[in-house]
């Protein structure tokens, strides 16, 4: 029997941009060191989203100790000092969840609002920022969706796909999920959905959800465009959740339960199991 181990790891500093991937990380209550620490935001403070501006996926922001660098494709780079604090704005999620970010320096929302063609203001968590998520393990999250972790795993990947090329479609790559951590050595897809508490490297994990799918994963994270109904049409077809509001599903979302160091290559240990078809938020 193969050992499941971790296959990738990648941070998204910015909400919505392109990731990072990284060969090791630290692992923080609210996941990955910098993921989703910074997001853009409309002026009303809505924060802003491959759903509406599937550009930003060709947009790159990688933290430098204090320093914060901005590429893009025929964009100048530009490199601007993190504000820890300062000024502030409201910001929301979803209409659900409504805080604070410490806005970032003008020249990088300026910088963004060219990319993007309409306002977009850069701002950062605030160094009380707390927010819970929710689930089986409910854990912290900074600016990302609702949770700390996304957690994919190759088998499900290879799943899908032979489904949508069985469909006449073309495979697609494992950044379309936008995941944390990929786990490679499972044979049977989806087993990250059975898992409810395992460790990875020096990080303890524990599953929150399973990961319901918006339609980000239809953006070619390559070119910033829209590229037809996959993986939606295929993963409607049989991973639909009725407990979920009707979604559909691939990969969970987990709360880091304990940080630590986190390599591509460690093994992954699975402390707990669900049984066979269920969900253990349920």
């Amino acid at each position: 029997m193969s050992i499941a181990k971790v296959a990738a790891l990648a941070y998204y500093p910015v909400k919505g941009l392109a990731g990072i991937p990284v060969e090791s990380a630290e692992v923080g209550p609210t996941g990955l060191l910098n993921d989703r620490a910074f997001m853009l935001v409309e002026p009303d403070g809505t924060f802003l989203s491959q759903r509406s501006l599937p550009a930003m996926a060709t947009l790159r922001a990688e933290p430098y100790g204090d320093l914060l660098r901005f590429s893009g494709p025929d964009a100048p780079e530009l490199e601007v000092e993190v504000r820890y604090d300062g000024k502030r704005r409201d910001v929301s999620l979803f209409n659900k969840w409504f805080g604070q970010g410490v806005e970032q320096d003008p020249a990088a929302s300026e910088w963004f609002t060219a990319r993007l063609g309409k306002p977009a203001a850069l701002v950062r968590v605030t160094p009380e920022h707390e927010r819970p998520g929710w689930g089986k393990y409910e854990g912290f999250t900074g600016f990302g969706d609702a949770h700390a972790l996304m957690i994919t795993s190759l088998a499900s990947l290879d799943g899908l796909n032979e489904r949508i090329v069985e469909r006449g479609g073309d495979a697609i790559p494992m950044n379309r999920f936008r995941p944390n951590l990929v786990i490679s050595g499972w044979s049977a897809p989806h087993t990250e959905d059975r898992m409810v508490r395992m460790s990875a490297g020096a990080v303890e994990i524990g599953y929150s959800a399973k990961g319901i799918r918006c339609a980000v994963p239809t953006v070619d994270q390559a070119t910033g465009a829209k590229s037809g109904p996959e993986p939606t049409r295929t993963l409607a077809s049989y991973r639909r959740e009725p407990e979920y509001g009707g979604g559909v599903s691939f990969g969970i979302k987990a709360a880091v339960l304990a940080g630590g160091s986190i390599h591509v290559g460690d093994e992954i240990l699975v402390h707990e199991w669900s049984p066979e078809g269920t969900d253990p938020a349920r």
